[in-house]
């Protein structure tokens, strides 16, 4: 198997879920990262955000982590082989106000790596658009829904129980090329 210094991020990300799924405690990445996988790589991002699917103690999880070679460093964990530094937000895992029930996986040879589907990232980065108007996130949004197979309608339903039909309409035509 590779060394750490050898993984990219998705491959990191692969390794360290299989390996805290190994000692009980189930992680979903979201965020940044699961962009930079879905955008092919037209948004980068240096850290992978794990949620702790069932809020394992913070105790347990540093304990994994340092096991796996890991520091803590203020509320994220470093690796002395990797630029990447991972931060386990808390969970339930949702987007906005909705919970997130189905969840992607992808094989490597470094382990299985659990994230976001398409439909669910969009989403995550519909949130930042909608409640703090966050005009980069929405354009992350646009690079998801254009590079893969997602679901608008499940995205519309969701924007409208969010009450921001409005911002739904911009991303559906930014999304449609108009």
């Amino acid at each position: 198997m590779k060394s750490i210094k050898e993984m990219n991020m998705e491959e990191l990300g692969a390794y360290v879920c299989t390996q805290l799924e190994n000692v009980g405690i189930k992680t979903v990445l979201s965020g940044g990262s699961c962009v930079e996988i879905y955008s092919h790589g037209k948004y980068t991002s240096d850290d992978l955000d794990l949620i702790n699917r069932y809020n394992v103690k913070e105790s347990e999880l540093t304990q994994a982590m340092v096991g796996l070679g890991f520091k803590e460093y203020n509320r994220y964990f470093i690796h002395d082989d990797t630029k990447y530094f991972i931060e386990f937000p808390r969970g339930p895992l949702g987007v906005g106000d909705a919970p997130v029930h189905e969840v992607a996986s992808r094989e490597h040879d470094t382990g299985v790596l659990r994230l976001l589907t398409p439909t669910d990232c969009i989403k995550d980065r519909l949130a930042a658009y909608y409640y703090w108007r966050d005009e980069q996130s929405l354009e992350q949004a646009v690079w998801v829904a254009r590079s893969n197979d997602f679901d608008m309608e499940a995205v519309k339903i969701w924007s409208k129980a969010e009450n921001e039909m409005n911002k739904f309409e911009v991303f559906k035509k930014r999304v449609e090329g108009q």
